[in-house]
């Protein structure tokens, strides 16, 4: 499982260092795409495998369906580590989720997030805690 936070960098020619947990989690051959809420999804294969049957899946005739469909699907890219445990992430990705300099990885489950970094503590910024919290106790802690 996929948990934490970890602040790292992109370098000039876009590439960014994985924490040597994360690596292990993901194997030899994972996928990056676009995320929710401004962020990448770093999926390992077998969960991607999962979320492309499920893409397939939505209609053809359902205008969101597409939407979700083409907006994972064309941009998502087959990954591997160099041998620094770096991984190369395109100028379009970068340009997504607003990737620069500053970076924060943080685990959520069954995959990691790439943000950037002033974008993360700005959605982090837990303005709505109460309605949090009653989120949190209908999951019956």
């Amino acid at each position: 499982m996929f948990k934490g936070t970890f602040f790292h960098n992109i370098d000039s020619k876009g590439r960014m260092i994985v924490p040597a947990k994360y690596r292990e989690l993901l194997g030899e051959s994972f996928v990056v795409t676009l995320g929710l809420d401004g962020c990448l999804f770093v999926l390992p294969q077998d969960v991607w495998d999962e979320m492309e049957k499920k893409l397939m899946s939505l209609p053809m005739s359902s205008t969101n369906g597409r939407k979700v469909s083409r907006m994972f699907l064309s941009n998502a890219l087959d990954c591997e580590f160099d041998k620094q445990g770096r991984i190369l992430l395109p100028q379009n990705l970068r340009t997504y989720a607003g990737l620069q300099k500053d970076v924060v990885l943080v685990g959520v489950g069954n995959r990691a997030e790439i943000w950037d970094k002033d974008r993360w503590e700005q959605y982090n910024d837990l303005d709505d805690k109460e309605q949090m919290a009653a989120d949190f106790e209908g999951l019956g802690f």
